[in-house]
């Protein structure tokens, strides 16, 4: 396989808004199972020093999910609602529960690009430029490119 673009992550300058893209040797079907699929998203999601255990899943329009990160024993919570599920678009919100008032709005597109090929964006929408610069500094693209790369990894073993 040859190797992947990593994830493109950029600041709006007008917006307190985060976009990712990232381009997969995958089809747009094996792509939205992962996100989908509680089993196979706990397998891959985040930083590799961290194990995820999923509370909560309901992956269709109107459901929820809530899982935990765990490390060395420590347990960081996450949540949110399934706002729309489709095929080529999910639309949720994500919480920290560290943070509660930060709740953001996020967009994920699986563009099929041809050839076993896709191209995954995503949009964060957060309510204050603070909040998003906040994320960006937290180190976040870490656990994107760690998650990302497992998620590769998964594809090319067939799990996905």
């Amino acid at each position: 396989m040859d190797r992947i673009t990593e994830t493109a992550i950029e600041a709006d300058p007008r917006l307190p808004v985060i976009r990712m893209s990232r381009d997969f040797a995958a089809r747009p079907e094996q792509l939205f199972r992962a996100h989908t699929d509680p089993a196979l998203f706990a397998r891959w999601v985040g930083p590799d020093a961290m194990a995820t255990r999923i509370e909560h899943w309901d992956a269709s329009t109107g459901g929820s999910w809530r899982y935990a990160s765990v490390h060395d024993g420590t347990e960081y919570w996450f949540r949110g609602c399934f706002h729309e599920v489709r095929p080529d678009r999910i639309v949720q919100t994500f919480t920290f529960e560290g943070e509660p008032d930060g709740v953001a709005l996020e967009t994920l597109w699986f563009e099929d690009l041809g050839d076993g090929r896709t191209r995954l964006r995503t949009q964060s929408l957060v309510d204050s430029f603070e909040g998003r610069d906040a994320w960006l500094r937290s180190g976040m693209e870490v656990g994107v490119n760690e998650g990302y790369a497992k998620l590769e990894r998964m594809i090319i073993d067939g799990a996905v």
